[in-house]
């Protein structure tokens, strides 16, 4: 207000609004899962000295995220605060990145977990039975070019059971194939693959499903037999993020449905009523006959029986998943590969005496390591300690010594 010198008013300079409440968002993410998914990451990380890593947890039932961490992260009070020149620039020559989120912002080669997409399109398209029996040896041969089981003894005659519990990279390339890459390109498309998942979280990318036109287009030059091979192990052109594979092992888990995974479940006025819902939304049902996914979900659970997950059966729950080594990179001076570590894995709703004929998974949880390097596998170590805090199982089933540095690089 302005006055004059008999303090008078004269004029209204500006009018001051009191400040209103905003709405605020409420998240689908929960406390304890939050805390056991970063828990058992810097645990692993920290033990490893691993650089990168994601966990996220998901209802399969909902598509609702309950869990999302990223790491390494950066502290948001920098920013409230006005971060410096320094301190910004500092976060961006990172090599590891902390202003990214890994979980939707990067894509990675799926390693082993892929193989979800071949076998259930060679069961889908009727190229195999659950019975079949396909000989794996220690290596296929197209032309010159020997491609390499990640066991040089191969497993004998596998059907599907044993083919994906023992990860024979031989079967899965039989497999692809069978199915052609423009055939198993649906097959991974019907996964929501290639595709952002619509997560409401910036920046997601859309990962690669390589077909005949993708290469075309990119390349140009048709996919050759021995890619095929490469892209029905998750290795090639392959490249998700971890949003996606953890999707795709939803779909499986529920039964076929593939929703957008959410994070906000509702907006509330400052009075507390809810101003916006977020129902869940479905991306699509796949085209894939139900018992095919009840084959492939007790074909995750002979991952763990079978015990290519080491102790992981040993837990007083049941568990099914897959685990992935992805190689990427450039060869050492003894010809290996750099290789990443997945592990994705679902718990029935009865997590102690349920079966996985039926799809009533109300967990799934992924773990990605980057650049792991280790004798066995740090993400389903991961997963296995985030079980551990979360169904407060009293017993320690970690093994330290998997997560060793070491030459496991060949390992699914």
């Amino acid at each position: 207000v302005e006055r004059d010198a008999s303090g008078r008013k004269t004029q209204v300079l500006q009018t001051v609004t009191e400040a209103q409440p905003g709405d605020s968002l409420r998240l689908t993410i929960d406390t304890k899962h939050q805390e056991d998914a970063q828990k058992a990451l810097v645990w692993a990380m920290r033990k490893v000295g691993i650089k990168r890593g994601v966990v996220i947890v998901m209802n399969p039932q909902t598509g609702e995220v309950m869990a999302l961490v990223s790491l390494p992260t950066y502290d948001n009070n920098d920013f409230a605060r006005g971060i410096s020149n320094a301190a910004f620039k500092k976060l961006l020559r990172n090599p590891d990145k902390p202003l990214l989120n890994h979980a939707v912002q990067a894509h990675y080669p799926p390693g082993s977990t892929y193989k979800l997409v071949a076998g259930t399109g060679a069961l889908a398209d009727k190229k195999i039975t659950p019975t079949t029996k396909v000989l794996t040896k220690g290596y296929l041969t197209i032309g010159s070019t020997k491609y390499y089981d990640w066991n040089r003894q191969g497993f004998g005659a596998c059907d599907i059971y044993c083919g994906f519990g023992h990860s024979s990279d031989t079967f899965f390339f039989q497999m692809a194939g069978k199915l052609g890459i423009d055939r198993l390109g649906y097959w991974a498309k019907q996964y929501g693959f290639g595709a952002p998942t619509g997560i409401d979280l910036p920046g997601e990318v859309s990962g690669i499903v390589p077909t005949n036109r993708w290469k075309q287009a990119a390349l140009g030059a048709p996919i050759f037999p021995g890619e095929t091979y490469q892209a029905g192990i998750g290795q090639g052109y392959d490249v998700v993020t971890p949003i996606q594979l953890i999707n795709a092992y939803t779909a499986l888990a529920n039964g076929g449905t593939l929703y957008q995974p959410q994070i906000v479940r509702e907006i509330v006025g400052p009075d507390g009523n809810v101003v916006r819902p977020f129902e869940p939304k479905v991306l699509r049902d796949m085209k894939v006959p139900g018992s095919v996914l009840a084959v492939m979900r007790n074909a995750a659970r002979s991952t763990v029986t079978l015990r290519h997950t080491y102790n992981l059966v040993d837990l007083p729950i049941k568990v099914a998943g897959k685990s992935g080594t992805a190689e990427f990179g450039l060869r050492d001076s003894k010809g290996r590969l750099p290789f990443h570590s997945w592990f994705v894995g679902f718990v029935p709703k009865d997590e102690k005496n349920g079966s996985f004929d039926k799809a009533t998974s109300d967990l799934v949880v992924l773990a990605f390591a980057y650049d792991s390097r280790t004798k066995g596998n740090v993400a389903t170590e991961i997963v296995k300690y985030y079980l551990q805090l979360h169904f407060d199982i009293k017993k320690d089933y970690r093994l330290p010594d998997l997560l060793k540095r070491g030459n496991f690089y060949q390992s699914n």
